[in-house]
């Protein structure tokens, strides 16, 4: 199993269990998530309380919680979302702190694909939700969702 990490942070972000595609020429992915059911779960043994004189709630620790797998399995922390400006700035910085990451040959196409990408996610801003993995305090660093169909 491949596991994709934050080149500045070193965050576990995405694994290839997850299906994936490729959008803005490469500068961002989407990933397919999914809502999961965690914590307990009701298992039907046959037994009828109410009719043995016993509450119906009896024994039951109802702690389940759905969550994204994703967001579940990489511990991503959700992060307040950012007005329009606080976007722009933190998308700067870290486009500031990537871009020397990027090999020399391919600065120029990544400079000019990454405009589009910021492009894109500003233009659905408003729907998004911001996550960062464990280490992500201080960094310029994020996983951006979006809510799917589903």
């Amino acid at each position: 199993m491949l596991v994709y990490q934050d080149v500045i942070t070193g965050d576990e972000l995405l694994s290839d269990s997850f299906s994936y595609k490729e959008i803005e020429n490469g500068i961002l992915w989407e990933v397919e998530g999914k809502w999961v059911v965690q914590g307990s779960v009701e298992v039907n043994i046959g037994a009828n309380p109410s009719a043995e004189g016993g509450d119906e709630d009896e024994g039951v620790d109802d702690t389940a919680v759905k969550v994204v797998d994703i967001v579940d399995t990489f511990r991503l922390q959700e992060q307040p979302t950012f007005e329009k400006k606080a976007f722009i700035t933190h998308i700067k910085r870290y486009i500031k702190a990537l871009t020397p990451l990027v090999a020399e040959d391919r600065k120029d196409l990544f400079k000019k694909n990454v405009e589009g990408a910021v492009k894109f996610l500003l233009g659905k801003r408003a729907d998004l939700q911001f996550f960062v993995g464990d280490a992500s305090r201080s960094e310029p660093a994020g996983v951006v969702f979006s809510p799917g169909t589903d």
